[in-house]
């Protein structure tokens, strides 16, 4: 009994979340299409300019350029990290491994 309570109350409050806005025009009329551009003005030339019109012109090849130096990035950092943490002494590679 008290579950069925409970669950009635949930769904009350999720039906009164989705129809709340509506009901007292909160929520505006239709959104209109909205175009979302890098502002390459001020850029002269370089990489910035590559990148700002890449990310205007061609999302995709955008994405494809976000992934690829995304994981070279973590690459880097994995590492440079492994590079220092072994100056300072401790020895990733060789460590044991014990599952219990």
């Amino acid at each position: 009994m008290k579950a069925k309570r409970i669950g009635l109350f949930i769904l009350a409050f999720a039906v009164i979340q989705a129809l709340l806005p509506g009901l007292l025009m909160a929520a505006g009329g239709p959104a209109t299409d909205l175009v979302v551009v890098a502002d390459t003005r001020r850029l002269d030339s370089g990489i910035l300019l590559y990148f700002a019109d890449l990310y205007n012109t061609n999302p995709t090849l955008m994405a494809i350029w976000a992934v690829v130096l995304t994981a070279a990035y973590g690459c880097f950092l994995g590492f440079l990290m492994d590079f220092l943490m072994a100056r300072t002494g401790l020895d990733l590679k060789s460590r044991k491994i014990v599952e219990h």
